[in-house]
């Protein structure tokens, strides 16, 4: 699957950053200092998997229904899935998995913090 546009949709979301973990080999982003993705490299360098956080009822339907979809690579496997890259998903449900995951994480932060995120955003 090609993911070449996945970097700057995930940095199009109100407060979002991203840093590059080295000794995980993670590209990490993050909203309010909570991660919501991350795209994890192999053994070989190149991006492998893709990690978000899902409602767990959303997460487990959707690891029955895709075998390139797993439990969280190193996470909370009730609340992270892992989609493998090189895999067959289709590019909208990898678009929704990431709209989900920052509105997951968004609303975990205060309110206060949603409000600055969300006023910094219309500056």
């Amino acid at each position: 699957m090609d993911i070449s546009w996945l970097d700057g949709f995930l940095l199009s979301m109100p407060g979002a950053s991203k840093d590059f973990k080295e000794e995980w080999q993670w590209t990490r982003y993050q909203v309010g200092g909570k991660l919501f993705a991350a795209v994890c490299k192999g053994d070989s360098g190149e991006d492998e998997l893709v990690t978000l956080k899902l409602e767990p009822q959303e997460g487990a339907f959707l690891r029955e229904q895709y075998e390139d979809i797993l439990p969280g690579y190193y996470m909370n496997k009730t609340h992270w899935n892992s989609v493998r890259i090189a895999g067959e998903i289709p590019e909208e449900l990898l678009r929704h998995m990431a709209q989900e995951s920052y509105r997951l994480v968004f609303t975990s932060l205060t309110k206060r913090a949603q409000r600055e995120i969300s006023e910094g955003n219309n500056a």
